[in-house]
């Protein structure tokens, strides 16, 4: 076999990007000061969150206050917390315009519950922002029991995979969002250092038409480099690739894949220098992303939803994605001895943090104010993140600063791909220091990562009816806009103001798109004609179910 060195650790790379959780939900009780390590998590510290005056149901002990605690809930928060700049900026900085209470969505209007320029933030206002979200969701206020879940975090025995990759590799424990926003801006910067000063998801064809900004995939080939982006199936669509549309379109084709060609390539040793992985992010939660919605109906109604939890079905695809790494043993190609696995995540989706982040300079500082009027100088806050490689040291925490542009601004140094993208990977800080042995820790020696049983979570509508997620009704406008703009014939109604959208009609409009935007990605055992012939079946029963007046449909607008 080839010897190879620590200097070889980034010759391919592995990113994978997961869903709307805070280093605090996710490992904040990682190690303790019992642990001997120096790591901000939450072990020790009397940490907690004022509950408004306005709040209909105080804590029942009269202190006032949330204290942070451990999550008992597998599938918290639940309903999803806020995720916009507007709601981040409330979790920040406690900061609710009176008029945007209860409010969500395009509901929210200007000064978007924000700060006065460069104050620091409190860190105070997730159990306001949770209750103000919570009410136009659920259309009541919380119990007090229902909004303290926003103030948890997991143990390290509920996610043994995550956890365990933590412990057993290295971990990041001040790693930032770039955006203290959502999700389409946060993946943008992890692939471009810039959102091309857009705000919010809402509406995706922002992002179809107008973020025209160099990627990382356009870098890489420019160079000589390889890269390809993998998608858990059976989502028949790549966000990166909705993303970055005006930049990728023509590599749909050709560089977009379904995961499980990623695991014969990691077989094979025939992995790109740089491959993008996926989770499913419309529907079915391997993303570790919370709830979408809990009501789909206004009143008090709870619909049975996520079969398994979104938790279990993340830390099923991780450990799908792990065993593949593991076991690659290739002696010419791509092998564990020269490939880098990163486990990263977009934003943190509202879910509590107790570090504030700070002031960043604007990608492009002539840019001027986005959406909602922010100038994009400030970043948002922490979320996990995991380099997992055999030059990396045992049981390593990284208290250096990063942010997503800190991978564009590694792969510029060790790739040699040139000049920065933006002023904002321009001083990102490299992590290729993470990889300090001088001689590879093999595989045997690696500890043993084994998922918690869960039932297999696939898209079966007889579950799932309810679970669409945030992410696929924000997408579902842009996909229609584009089926229209390549002459699609799609039925009329689903394009009626006020039509019922159903969770089957909208992933069965993906799967219509997949035909024509990424055919690798399409349903293998499916016709394009039987897609159409299904999906004019499932909009009359959409169209019948809302003339009986019955709860069938979800709206596609805006996400939270």
């Amino acid at each position: 076999m080839t010897q190879y060195t620590n200097a070889n650790a980034m010759d391919h790379v592995i990113l994978v990007l997961f869903e709307n959780r805070s280093l605090d939900n996710m490992l904040g009780h990682l190690y303790g000061p019992a642990d001997g390590k120096t790591f901000e998590g939450v072990i020790g510290k009397d940490l907690s969150n004022p509950v408004p005056a306005w709040a209909e149901h105080q804590p029942p002990d009269g202190s006032g206050v949330v204290k942070y605690h451990a999550a008992t809930d597998m599938d918290s928060p639940n309903p999803d917390s806020g995720e916009e700049y507007f709601h981040t900026n409330v979790q920040l900085f406690n900061t609710l315009d009176d008029h945007n209470r209860g409010k969500m969505g395009g509901d929210v209007t200007a000064p978007w519950n924000a700060p006065a320029p460069h104050t620091k933030p409190t860190m105070d206002g997730f159990v306001t922002d949770y209750i103000s979200a919570f009410m136009p969701q659920m259309d009541r206020q919380p119990t007090y029991e229902e909004y303290s879940q926003i103030m948890t975090g997991y143990l390290p025995e509920d996610i043994p995979v995550l956890s365990g990759l933590a412990r057993d590799f290295g971990v990041f424990d001040h790693w930032y969002s770039e955006v203290p926003s959502q999700t389409f801006m946060n993946r943008s910067f992890w692939t471009a250092a810039t959102s091309s000063n857009i705000t919010i998801n809402h509406p995706v064809s922002n992002f179809i038409n107008y973020n025209t900004a160099e990627t990382i995939f356009d870098r890489l080939e420019a160079h000589g480099k390889t890269w390809k982006v993998y998608v858990m199936e059976p989502c028949p669509v790549s966000f990166a690739g909705l993303i970055h549309m005006s930049r990728l379109k023509d590599k749909f084709a050709t560089n977009f894949a379904p995961f499980s060609q990623f695991e014969k390539d990691a077989k094979e040793g025939t992995l790109p220098n740089f491959s993008f992985i996926e989770p499913n992010l419309f529907a079915g939660h391997g993303d570790y992303h919370p709830a979408a919605d809990r009501a789909m109906v206004p009143g008090d109604v709870v619909i049975p939803f996520d079969p398994p939890s979104s938790i279990l079905a993340g830390e099923l695809f991780l450990n799908r994605l792990y065993k593949a790494y593991r076991s690659m043993k290739s002696e010419t190609g791509a092998n564990i001895y020269n490939t880098t696995l990163f486990i990263g995540w977009d934003e943190p989706g509202g879910t509590y943090d107790h570090v504030p982040p700070g002031d960043v300079p604007p990608p492009d500082p002539n840019a001027g104010p986005g959406q909602c009027d922010f100038a994009f100088d400030r970043s948002g806050y922490r979320v996990p993140a995991i380099v997992v490689s055999p030059w990396v040291e045992s049981g390593s925490v990284y208290n250096e600063e990063h942010r997503h542009t800190s991978m564009i601004a590694t792969l510029r140094k060790l790739w040699n791909l040139g000049d920065p993208f933006t002023a904002r990977d321009a001083i990102a800080r490299p992590f290729d220091y993470v990889f300090t042995r001088e001689a590879p820790r093999e595989p045997k020696d690696w500890a043993a990562i084994n998922a918690r049983p869960a039932p297999e979570y696939h898209v079966n509508w007889e579950y799932t009816n309810h679970s669409l997620s945030a992410l696929g009704k924000a997408a579902t406008p842009g996909i229609i806009a584009q089926l229209k703009a390549r002459g699609v014939e799609i039925p009329a109604e689903v394009d009626t103001p006020g039509f019922a959208m159903t969770p089957q009609v909208a992933w069965t409009l993906v799967e219509l798109a997949s035909w024509h935007l990424f055919p690798t990605l399409a349903p293998t055992k499916k016709t394009m004609d039987s897609v159409m012939k299904q999906l004019r079946e499932q909009v009359a029963q959409a169209e019948q179910a809302a003339a009986e007046q019955q709860p069938a449909g979800v709206g596609v607008g805006a996400s939270s």
